[in-house]
């Protein structure tokens, strides 16, 4: 499927099979994620991808020769000479180049893949039950470890990171605060299934001060709400790629060393960590599978809010 001009549809197209480069491999791709993310560059909300783009970065495939199943990830290079690549923090990376976005993704039967950002994956999951760890996971876990050691938890948005961070976050021994929609109660009941104890509407206090929160929404409005809810001390973290204009807040929100941080894409070391602890845990995905070509379907539905956990796209066998 490929994106021809952000706000179009995807379109269906027979490609050649591409060529892989020194350093990357051919993988036969099985399913490939969807991602808020994809939306985003879809609906032209991150600028200038790779047009014509095959979009998809939650790709897991089998290595053409190998057959080893590998799961590939938002970054999908980096340089490793910048002073960010030198001091461990490659997810800043100057000439960073993102899967999906810049290089081409895995919304295909083919894929190519620097074989430096190709993850083994958990023996426990199948192939559409991995893709959702390879960024709602991974995004996830790198919000939850910025968030130190906060007992009481809040994630704004209860969607496909956020199911998979509660489960983690339950697992570490904290208590989870679900935040959705007003009205939706089924995203509160699933919150609830997940471990939460209190889901309610994102405009709500919760009946306790929070340690520290998560903003997974890409809703600028809900960061004056989740630092109200924060008590002194407290962090939140804003866990999306795009967000809305974040409004107008009073000092006061911020005071009495409240913290309000960004998480930029992800690093190979939080590969490492998270896959081996996701099925420890285990965690559990919940997901929707769709054919490739109802791809702009799937992504609808996650416009929408449609979709309970995780999209997944199925290409082949």
């Amino acid at each position: 499927m490929v994106l021809d001009a952000p706000g179009r549809p995807l379109r269906a197209a027979d490609l050649p099979d591409p060529e892989p480069a020194p350093g990357s491999v051919l993988l036969r791709v099985s399913v490939c994620g969807v991602c808020r993310t994809d939306l985003h560059v879809v609906d032209g909300e991150l600028p200038e991808p790779a047009l014509p783009l095959v979009p998809g970065h939650q790709v897991v495939g089998r290595v053409a020769g190998s057959g080893e199943r590998v799961g590939v990830p938002w970054v999908g290079w980096t340089c490793g000479e910048c002073r960010y690549c030198k001091s461990g923090r490659e997810n800043l990376c100057l000439r960073a180049r993102f899967t999906g976005y810049t290089l081409q993704g895995g919304y295909a039967e083919y894929a190519v893949a620097y074989d430096r950002f190709c993850f083994p994956l958990p023996h426990g999951y199948d192939d559409a039950h991995a893709a959702p760890l390879l960024c709602a996971g991974l995004i996830g876990y790198r919000a939850l470890r910025l968030a130190g050691d906060a007992e009481r938890l809040g994630l704004y948005g209860f969607g496909a990171a956020a199911h998979i961070v509660a489960q983690v976050a339950r697992h570490q021994g904290r208590r989870v605060f679900a935040f959705t929609r007003a009205g939706d109660e089924d995203g509160q009941r699933f919150a609830r299934e997940l471990g939460a104890v209190w889901a309610g509407s994102s405009d709500s206090k919760p009946p306790e001060e929070l340690d520290a929160a998560i903003v997974f929404a890409p809703v600028g409005s809900l960061v004056p709400l989740a630092l109200g809810a924060t008590a002194r001390g407290g962090t939140v973290i804003l866990a999306g790629i795009h967000m809305s204009e974040i409004p107008s807040l009073p000092y006061e929100l911020l005071w009495e060393e409240r913290v309000l941080r960004s998480v930029a894409n992800l690093t190979r070391q939080d590969g490492e960590e998270f896959l081996p602890l996701a099925a420890s845990v285990p965690v559990e995905t919940r997901i929707r599978v769709y054919p490739l070509a109802d791809a702009n379907r799937a992504l609808d539905d996650i416009r929408h809010g449609r979709v309970e956990g995780s999209a997944v796209l199925s290409i082949g066998g």
